[in-house]
Parts: C-alpha cells; structure tokens; sequence
C-alpha cells in the first residue's frame, strides 16, 4: 500500500469511525467489545482490498452486515437468554426525552435474537427496502417481511412502554422509535 492509500484509509477511519460502531453497537445488541471487533473486522477486510473499493463506507458496512449474520448463523442451535421483567419505567408513555426513548429502544433491541435484530436494523435504521435487505441477507423477500413482522411484535411484547396507546396493536411500536435508536 502506498502512502496516499495509507493516507486515505486512515482519513476515512478518523471520519466514519463512530458511525460504524454507532451501526455495529445496534447490530451486536448493545456489546460495546463486540461492536468494537465488528468494525475492526471490517476495516481489516477493507484494508486489504483499499485500492479496488469504489465506496469505502458502502463496502465496510456490507462486510460488517455479512460478519454479523455469519455470527448468528454459527450460533443458530442455542437457547435465547432469559430475562427477569424490568422494573416500570413512568418517563415514556408521558413523553420523556428523545434520550430515554432511545435507551429503552437499545435495550429492547438488545433482547431481541441477533436474527431479528439484525432484520429490524437494516429495514428502519439503513432505511433498506425488504428487497435490499433480502439481498445482503441472502433470503427471500417473504422471509426478510415475516422476520420483520415476528420481530416487531416480540419487541412490543418486551418493551411495551414504547407502543402508542392511540394506535392499534398492530402498528404501536413506531418507526419514529426504531429510527430514534440510530442517534
């Protein structure tokens, strides 16, 4: 690698560090180490092949979307973790800060399995579309919306305080909140 291309990968580190692990910190559910090793992965990956990427960031992010599924894929026959019910929390449902509604989003996030999980970040935090989504995962359209549709429902059911009592069952748990968890 040359100085100029050394010189580039390290600028473009420096910019778009804490964007990857804001994106790796939701797709690890909320393990700070984790995050960490997923950007580092796929900044490895990115620096051996530095001179042929045409996006950096495009790339990273894509390579660290596959190392995460490659994860949950390698841990498929386990049992989800268990929980004890949290406390009541009062500051949602009366509209607390736009802090508290993404904390309580992280941690509901957090419980959700890596599969789920990884389906709601790419369609509300990367904005994809289920066709994108299908694609980097490599399933089918019809998967990728059950997965969503399963996915969003166990997350009302753990964080009931993020859905709107106006709405209806179906529709409480806002894309505002998901979109929300990205800050």
């Amino acid at each position: 690698m040359d100085p100029q291309d050394h010189e580039r990968f390290r600028d473009f580190v420096d910019a778009r560090w804490s964007a990857l692990l804001r994106l790796a910190n939701l797709l690890t559910g909320g393990d700070l180490h984790e995050a960490e090793d997923l950007v580092q992965i796929a900044l490895l990956k990115a620096l051996g092949r530095w001179r042929h990427i045409e996006d950096p960031e495009g790339y990273v992010r894509k390579v660290m979307y596959r190392h995460q599924i490659s994860r949950w894929r390698l841990r498929r026959p386990h049992r989800e973790p268990t929980f004890a019910t949290p406390p009541e929390r009062s500051g949602l449902a009366d509209g607390t800060s736009d802090a508290d509604l993404r904390i309580a989003v992280g941690q509901a996030l957090a419980r959700l399995t890596p599969r789920q999980r990884t389906v709601l970040v790419l369609r509300y935090f990367e904005d994809l579309s289920e066709t994108e989504v299908a694609g980097v995962l490599g399933c089918s359209v019809g998967t990728v919306r059950s997965t969503t549709h399963r996915s969003l429902a166990r997350l009302r059911g753990l964080a009931p305080e993020l859905g709107d009592p106006a709405r209806n069952a179906s529709t409480a748990l806002s894309t505002k909140a998901l979109k929300g968890a990205r800050t």
